[in-house]
């Protein structure tokens, strides 16, 4: 049966119907979907817009009521209207009710933390006061230096192979070596910090081990920085007049650095997919029709690096799409949907280069406070990569890539391309295909984790050039905006 149009989500509802996870059926009890059940969520989202409108009703794991907002007005009101919605789910009905179990695979992400993507008022204003702060010191011309050094490591562990693995290989890895660095703790990134972040971002049966692995690491920058002050961004914790504990800093760093990694390493492989599959998405890259930001711009309204973030609950009676939403109800704030309401996109593929309505960051006093740090990792990651390699295709057909898909996020499994092999570079060198010709190895730092030492080929003295013309003021612009 569906619900009527002012129906609350049903967690007063008799539990009627096929028994939980019944796989003959993909709805639950009085007819709302099972989000966690579905095969294709973007269709499922398109099937309960037509439905119900922008606010649906729908069940997450052990038939747990919540709403799915689709709407992109809607959206907007969900996470700007601190007085009637907040993020503490001890208010949640379904909790307090005991239809949320402990072991419920969602409670990571829904369960009250004391940091301040769970907070409210001052005490929200307290924690994110000392988040904004240690993002707005931020140095961004040094940051993209640091991405561009980044992407040489990590390229010259692949690029004389002739072919790579981008996810696997450069997407997961990427982001996690310059947040390592931007919080503190270059040493810490190696192979293994990249599979505790999968790993937890994944729920797998090894998660807690994996926690517990990067919180160790971040609880000993922690320590190292009330000890040693740094200018870095757990430095600017510690030293905060907000005064947060070191628990509390060393959990707003998990948040930063997990939250930072997944959206940027989705966000890098959507961007660069897009690339390689679309020959006038690349054209236009190469053309100069359109810089790699306003690609990124781009990918950020089609495939947002999370699809839902959990949760919303109602403060108070209200409405919301023209739903009746009772005090305690659980709502999902959906950016995938809301960025294709045919009401803000009645053509999904219109070209939105220069809009940044999305809401891939989300918005409101939760808002991501540190995109543009993602955004220029994205950046620098997509250019300095076809710097390198510019001549990089897929080796496979558009059809055989394959995603995982959870509520929270769609994640491309692999990007497998063929290139012609190539030299390594020195990493304080600007990324550049312009050596392709010369063997001689150049300088070079070791990848994180120790491997033999590879064969040294007999050194070749460098063929001789004539002298480079001088950079013109645009060249010279663009040299030290990408941090050179």
């Amino acid at each position: 049966m569906t619900p009527e149009p002012n129906a609350p989500t049903g967690t007063d509802t008799p539990r009627t119907g096929p028994p939980p996870g019944c796989p003959a059926h993909r709805t639950g009890p009085g007819g709302p979907s099972r989000l966690h059940e579905s095969g294709d969520l973007k269709k499922l989202y398109e099937e309960l817009r037509a439905e119900h409108g922008p606010v649906a009703p729908v069940l997450i794991h052990d038939d747990v009521p919540l709403w799915v907002v689709l709407g992109h007005a809607e959206s907007q009101q969900l996470v700007r209207s601190p007085a009637r919605f907040c993020k503490d789910s001890r208010i949640w009905s379904a909790l307090e009710e005991g239809l949320v179990k402990p072991d419920h695979p969602l409670m990571p992400h829904i369960a009250w933390q004391p940091m301040c993507a769970h907070a409210e008022g001052d005490e929200h204003r307290r924690l994110r006061g000392a988040i904004d702060a240690a993002v707005a010191a931020t140095d961004f011309r040094s940051l993209r230096r640091h991405v561009n050094r980044s992407v040489q490591r990590v390229v010259n562990r692949f690029c004389e192979a002739g072919e790579a693995d981008l996810v696997g290989q450069y997407a997961e890895h990427l982001p996690m070596a310059v947040m390592c660095h931007v919080l503190g703790m270059p040493d810490e990134y190696n192979d293994r910090m990249v599979e505790a972040a999968r790993d937890m971002i994944r729920g797998t049966e090894t998660a807690i081990a994996s926690n517990a692995y990067v919180m160790g690491a971040l609880e000993r920058l922690t320590a190292r920085r009330r000890a040693e002050p740094g200018n870095d961004f757990a430095g600017h914790l510690v030293a905060h007049p907000a005064g947060l504990t070191d628990d509390e800093v060393s959990q707003h760093l998990r948040v930063v650095l997990i939250a930072s990694y997944e959206a940027t390493a989705n966000l890098l492989a959507n961007v660069l997919r897009q690339v390689l599959v679309d020959p006038r998405f690349r054209s236009q890259l190469n053309g100069g029709q359109m810089t790699v930001p306003q690609a990124v711009e781009q990918l950020l309204w089609d495939e947002p690096p999370f699809s839902t973030i959990f949760a919303y609950f109602a403060k108070q009676e209200t409405e919301l799409g023209g739903r009746r939403i009772r005090k305690g109800d659980g709502l999902l704030f959906a950016p995938a949907p809301a960025n294709v309401d045919p009401r803000v996109r009645p053509d999904p593929a219109a070209d939105m280069r220069g809009n940044r309505s999305h809401l891939a960051f989300g918005g409101g006093p939760h808002e991501c406070p540190g995109q543009d740090i993602g955004r220029t990792m994205a950046e620098v990651g997509v250019d300095a990569l076809l710097m390198r390699l510019p001549d990089v295709e897929l080796s496979i057909s558009e059809d055989e890539l394959t995603f995982t898909e959870s509520i929270a996020s769609r994640h491309l499994v692999r990007l497998p391309v063929h290139f012609r092999p190539r030299p390594q570079q020195d990493v304080l060198q600007k990324p550049s295909h312009e050596n392709d010709a010369s063997p001689r190895r150049i300088r070079h730092s070791a990848p994180p984790n120790p491997t033999p030492p590879p064969v040294q080929p007999v050194p070749v003295p460098p063929p001789v050039t004539e002298p480079a013309p001088p950079l013109n003021a645009w060249q010279r612009f663009l040299r030290w905006w990408r941090g050179y």
